[in-house]
């Protein structure tokens, strides 16, 4: 299986009064349509590596290959571009837009992206809304949804576009535990139907268990990597 994310000899260095380095050599190959999750302790430098993978932040030295791209020499505008059209995000806060309905917020990355709103695309929000349950929202103001219903408009969202990876960071971080197995359960089903690349960090290792890999960082370094 081909590889849709590799990075070489990745270091990441923030400089201020103090420079600190917060990843050190990291290697990483993840294979286009597997299932893995990143975990890791609070300033273990998971969340930095998560940037870097979304081009959300740029590596200190080391290269980035994503979609067959080197990404770490890309321009901003077309850093963008690249995840807009490859990447779907999903955070812990769902940062939907107060203002507009579920369906509007859904909408809002292809939109953004210059798609006409075809009747295609209709369908396709239509059936996400109808496979995460949230059919009868998606009319709703966001602030009209309770929190479950908020997260997954997010993941909708994120899954709009049809993006090749999807970057969860804690996306069950505030749900009960029932919303977040229907989520992950959710989740493995578009892998597995659509082959989605997902990579999922988290703090929990019950969580991390219901992926194929588990990429544990600790001070900036890959300490373990485990196919389950």
């Amino acid at each position: 299986m081909a590889n849709i994310i590799e990075l070489s000899k990745v270091d990441k260095i923030y400089k201020g009064a103090v420079e600190t380095q917060v990843l050190f050599s990291i290697d990483l190959a993840i294979p286009q349509g597997s299932f893995s999750s990143i975990v890791g302790q609070s300033g273990s430098g998971k969340t930095t590596l998560l940037n870097i993978l979304g081009t959300l932040d740029r590596p200190s030295r080391g290269e980035v290959i994503i979609n067959d791209t080197r990404t770490d020499i890309l321009s901003k505008d077309r850093l963008a571009e690249l995840r807009n059209e490859v990447i779907g995000f999903v955070f812990q806060f769902h940062f939907l837009l107060p203002e507009f309905t579920a369906y509007e917020n859904v909408l809002m990355p292809y939109w953004i992206k210059g798609g006409k709103q075809t009747k295609e695309i209709t369908a396709r929000a239509d059936r996400l809304f109808e496979q995460f349950g949230i059919s009868k929202v998606k009319n709703n103001l966001a602030t009209r949804m309770s929190g479950g219903q908020q997260q997954r408009t997010a993941i909708i969202r994120a899954l709009m576009n049809s993006p090749k990876i999807i970057l969860a960071d804690e996306p069950s971080g505030n749900l009960d535990s029932e919303n977040t197995d229907a989520i992950y359960k959710i989740f493995r089903t578009i892998n597995q139907e659509a082959g989605t690349t997902f990579i999922i960090v988290t703090h929990d290792r019950r969580i991390a268990e219901q992926t194929d890999r588990i990429i544990e960082i600790r001070d900036g370094r890959i300490v373990m990597d485990i196919l389950r």
